[in-house]
C-alpha cells in the first residue's frame, strides 16, 4: 500500500508542496521544503519575540512571498497551508517562516510595517478551499499557451513568460517580459473576455523569469536566481577582466541570456588583492636584457616576466615584493644583474592557458590516440 501510495504523489516544485487523493476521496496537499524557490533556514529556532509572535512568512507560487499577520491568535506553525487576504478575494499560500526570524526577513526585503499594513491570515486552508486552488492551477498552463497565442496575434513585442492563479480562481498574474514599454490595455480586456477573470500584468526581467523558472547552473547546482537571490545587482565585463576571465559570451552568459550572476560573487577579493600589486608601465631593467611583464597572478601576488616581449616561454615568476624592490632600484638608475635565479626556475609555470578551449574539435585527437591504442 506505501508504494501505492507514493505512485500518487505529485510533486509540484513551483509551490514547494505535493498532493495526493487518499483513499476517501479527500485531496491532501503537504509542505515539501526541498522543492522550495527561495528556500529559507530558520537559524533562530528556540526563540521568542512577543513583536513578530504572530507574524508569519507565506509563500506562493515560484519566488513571490509575503508577511501576513495572525489577528485571530490560531496555532499556526511551518509548512500549514493557509487562507490569507488578497487585493480582491482570497489567496492560499504555505507558511514558511515564524518566529523572530520573520523580522530578519522583512529587514532583509526592506519591509516597513509603519508604513506598510499587513494582510491577514483568515484560517487554515479546509478540504474545499484546497479543491478551488488545485482546480485553479491546472488552468495555468493552458491559459499561458492561449494568453500567448493572443499577445501573437495582436502584434506586441511581448513574452508572457508565466501565469499564476489566486488562491480562489478569481484573478491570475500573467508575468511577461518586454524589452520597451507595452500598451496592453487592449490586451487586458481580450484576456478578462476569454478567461473570465481579474486580470493582472507584473513585467519582469529576463534573471527574474529565470528565478520563476528554476533550472540548473554549469557548476551542477540550482540556479543562485530561484534559490537565494532576490536584488539582482548590475553585472559588467568589467567583474570578468578583474578576474582574468575570458571574455567569451558563451560561458559568462546565464540561461536567462545575461552575465552570470556569481562573476559578482569574487570581485571585492579579486579588487583588494589587484591593490597589492604594483603597476608596470615600462619593462623591467637588468643588466642581461630587459623583462617584459607576461602574465599576473593577482591571488598568489606573483608576477610573471620574460626578455621577450609577447612570448610565453621562458618565463620567469617574480613576487610583489621582488618587483617593488626592481622597479625602486630601476627608478634610481641601478639595474640588477638577472631575474634569473635558477634555470630549473625559469619557464615553470602552474596555469593553464584558455587558448583553444572553445575549439569544437579540441577533443578528437585524443579520441583517434585511444582508439589506435586499442586496436594494437
Amino acid at each position: 500500500m506505501g508504494k501505492m501510495e507514493e505512485k500518487n504523489i505529485i510533486y509540484d516544485c513551483s509551490r514547494g508542496c505535493t498532493t495526493q487523493r487518499a483513499e476517501t476521496g479527500e485531496l491532501l496537499c503537504n509542505y515539501k521544503h526541498g522543492c522550495c524557490k527561495l528556500g529559507d533556514f530558520n537559524w533562530m529556532p528556540g526563540i521568542s519575540d512577543p513583536k513578530f509572535s504572530n507574524i508569519y512568512e507565506v509563500r506562493f507560487k515560484n519566488t513571490r512571498k509575503g508577511f501576513f499577520e495572525n489577528t485571530s491568535h490560531q496555532l499556526l506553525k511551518t509548512g500549514d497551508l493557509v487562507v490569507v487576504e488578497a487585493a480582491t478575494g482570497h489567496d492560499l499560500g504555505i507558511i514558511t517562516l515564524s518566529g523572530p526570524i520573520v523580522g530578519r526577513q522583512m529587514l532583509r526585503n526592506r519591509f516597513d510595517m509603519e508604513s506598510k499594513e499587513l494582510r491577514k491570515i483568515y484560517r487554515k486552508a479546509r478540504p474545499l478551499d484546497l479543491e478551488k486552488w488545485q482546480e485553479a492551477i491546472a488552468r495555468e498552463n493552458d491559459t499561458m499557451i492561449k494568453a500567448r497565442k493572443i499577445a501573437a496575434d495582436m502584434g506586441l513585442d511581448m513574452k508572457i513568460g508565466d501565469v499564476e492563479f489566486q488562491g480562489d480562481g478569481s484573478k491570475a498574474i500573467f508575468y511577461y517580459i518586454a524589452d520597451e514599454r507595452v500598451d496592453f490595455r487592449q490586451l487586458i480586456k481580450v484576456f478578462a473576455e476569454e478567461f473570465r477573470i481579474r486580470i493582472e500584468m507584473k513585467q519582469i526581467g529576463a534573471r527574474q523569469e529565470a528565478g520563476l523558472i528554476g533550472g540548473l547552473g554549469v557548476c551542477g547546482r540550482s540556479l543562485c536566481c530561484s534559490k537565494f537571490i532576490t536584488n539582482f545587482q548590475s553585472i559588467s565585463t568589467q567583474s570578468a577582466r578583474c578576474q582574468d576571465l575570458s571574455l567569451n559570451p558563451q560561458k559568462l552568459a546565464g540561461q536567462c541570456g545575461k552575465l552570470k550572476c556569481c562573476i559578482n560573487y569574487e570581485v571585492p577579493v579579486y579588487v583588494d588583492a589587484h591593490n597589492n600589486i604594483p603597476q608596470i608601465n615600462a619593462p623591467l631593467e637588468f643588466m642581461d636584457g630587459q623583462a617584459f611583464l607576461i602574465k599576473v597572478d593577482v591571488l598568489k601576488g606573483l608576477m610573471w616576466f620574460s626578455y621577450q616581449e609577447g612570448s610565453m616561454s621562458n618565463m620567469t615568476a617574480l613576487s610583489v615584493d621582488e618587483v617593488r624592490k626592481i622597479k625602486a632600484a630601476n627608478q634610481k638608475g641601478t639595474k640588477p644583474a638577472t631575474m634569473l635565479k635558477d634555470s630549473t626556475e625559469t619557464g615553470s609555470m602552474d596555469f593553464v592557458s584558455s587558448i583553444g578551449d572553445d575549439s569544437i574539435d579540441r577533443f578528437d585527437n585524443k579520441r583517434k590516440k585511444k582508439r589506435k591504442k586499442r586496436k594494437k
